[in-house]
């Protein structure tokens, strides 16, 4: 594990945060607040619960809990963009925060505690968790973003019809090993069955 854990969960949450960058670019603003009904939570609004949680966990990661007493989770589910703009600047706001932190630890830091609502965690287990959380948010924006552009949308992943041709690729190359990326992918697709639930 150690540095090489780090290094394959920065590319995991890298990998999640582009799937949110080119879903994002495919559509346009009023798609960004689009919801089917009111008890829905529009891409606009699960971007602020994901920067929101972000913010409130990675901020001064070692040393408080990772549920800050500034925050205001209920608020996140109200939506206060007016544009695209705004959202992706949010977006961007959580990562970088996220980021910072992730390059900054060291191997030594992995069996330390830390604390999220006064339940103690591992840092390995404490990124596991954000990795499992953001990626089943980012799956639901995906769903979203395919569901509202239908025939327009284009894939983030194998398309369809085209397993062959991706397998052949895959296996005309030397084996690689990503066990974290197998995990990660599962819980991204159960997350696209279960989006209605953040």
């Amino acid at each position: 594990m150690n540095t090489t854990y780090l290094s394959s969960a920065k590319k995991q949450f890298e990998y999640y945060k582009s799937l949110g960058d080119k879903t994002f670019n495919q559509l346009t603003e009023d798609q960004l607040f689009w919801t089917s009904n009111n008890d829905d939570n529009s891409i606009a609004i699960i971007v602020k619960h994901i920067a929101g949680n972000m913010l409130s966990r990675w901020t001064n990661f070692l040393t408080e809990d990772g549920e800050k007493d500034w925050r205001n989770r209920d608020d996140e589910f109200v939506n206060s963009f007016t544009t695209k703009e705004e959202i992706i600047a949010c977006w961007e706001s959580g990562w970088k925060c996220l980021f910072e932190t992730i390059n900054s630890l060291e191997t030594d830091d992995l069996e330390k505690i830390i604390y999220i609502r006064n339940q103690g965690h591992t840092i390995t287990e404490a990124i596991n968790r954000q990795l499992c959380h953001y990626s089943y948010h980012v799956g639901q924006i995906v769903f979203l973003g395919k569901l509202l552009l239908g025939d327009d949308w284009n894939t983030l992943s194998v398309a369809k019809n085209a397993s062959k041709e991706y397998n052949d690729d895959k296996f005309s190359k030397e084996k690689t090993k990503n066990i974290l990326r197998k995990i990660c992918n599962l819980l991204l697709y159960l997350s696209i069955y279960l989006y209605d639930i953040v």
